[in-house]
């Protein structure tokens, strides 16, 4: 390694020299890891200075942030990749600056975004519709029955199950309901900023993030929201991760009050596992009112008022013989 340049803050910024890069690419590539270009050392053509201002802050922000995830136990250190692309139906190529794989702390994936203050806030939104647009994609080789059902209707899509979408090829199930997750990070930025950024994603981008109602016999109780067509957004900054750590409560889930750790805030406590629980018991209490229903209108005995058994009211009702049909006497 070689020392390029020393920031304000006074961290060191190292880089490859040419045997470092060459001996990374020989441990790492054959692990499917790639390794970026080997960073020239610049010097200043009047003083012969060794120039570092080349470095790029927003790589600086990723790197940051991809380190204190490692150090909160969220990730192993080659469970990191940047500048992933994800290719859309129109060829446009959306590159997540990092995505994390750690699955044995909860997150099996997780697609991350770092906003530094030269951006604007609706490029988020973009993104983010550009995320869920890839979630929503089929595999080449799908079955031709899907792709013409999808292709009649844009919604149509919806019916088709995660396990055959696009996205399950590349990345793992996430354990939970909805598309791939997203995190924005906020780095080198006002908090006033940071505000009107995720208030313009909260209303701009709702259509991507927020979940949906069942549709359910019982919309009247059921309080669940369908998650599984949305993409989970979590909101954090660069400056809490590293003041109080990446496992603390420092992540904010769009639709949500409040901060909460990564694994909670990616969790749907009020989603399908709620839908299960609030249709059983409303299921339950729809036959008990229809149990309840029917003893009311159960016949009495016009003779001695002795109520029908479920017998003889079935004769009365379904008329097996002329004889008896409209008898009330048991």
């Amino acid at each position: 390694m070689r020392i390029e340049l020393v920031r304000e803050d006074q961290r060191q910024v190292w880089v490859l020299t040419k045997r470092g890069h060459d001996e990374a690419k020989l441990l790492l590539e054959p692990k499917g890891i790639r390794v970026s270009a080997l960073r020239e050392k610049k010097y200043d053509p009047v003083t012969g200075k060794l120039l570092g201002a080349g470095y790029d802050d927003h790589a600086a922000a990723v790197t940051s942030t991809a380190a204190e995830l490692h150090r909160a136990g969220i990730g192993h250190r080659l469970g990191f990749q940047t500048e992933i692309g994800h290719r859309l139906g129109d060829g446009y190529v959306q590159r997540a600056d990092l995505v994390v794989r750690a699955p044995e702390a909860g997150v099996p994936v997780l697609l991350v975004e770092v906003y530094r203050r030269s951006e604007d806030a609706h490029e988020l939104v973009t993104k983010l519709r550009r995320y869920w647009e890839w979630g929503r994609l089929l595999p080449k080789d799908a079955d031709k029955r899907t792709v013409d059902l999808v292709r009649s209707r844009p919604d149509a899509v919806e019916r088709v199950d995660h396990e055959q979408r696009l996205w399950r090829r590349v990345y793992p199930p996430t354990g939970r309901e909805g598309l791939v997750p997203l995190a924005f990070v906020f780095a080198d930025t006002t908090e006033a900023k940071v505000a009107n950024t995720i208030a313009a994603l909260k209303e701009a981008g709702r259509r991507y993030w927020a979940p949906s109602r069942y549709d359910s016999l019982y919309e009247n109780i059921i309080t669940a929201r369908d998650y599984r067509h949305a993409v989970p957004v979590v909101v954090t900054a660069l400056e809490k991760l590293q003041e109080h750590g990446a496992g603390a409560v420092v992540w904010r889930r769009l639709g949500r009050i409040g901060e909460q750790t990564l694994t909670d805030a990616l969790d749907n406590p009020d989603g399908h596992i709620l839908y299960r629980a609030q249709e059983a018991r409303a299921e339950a209490e729809e036959k008990r009112r229809r149990a309840a229903e029917r003893e009311a209108r159960r016949p009495l005995c016009m003779r001695c008022g002795g109520k029908f058994s479920d017998e003889r009211w079935g004769e009365i009702t379904v008329h097996r013989t002329a004889v008896r049909a409209g008898d009330t006497s048991v």
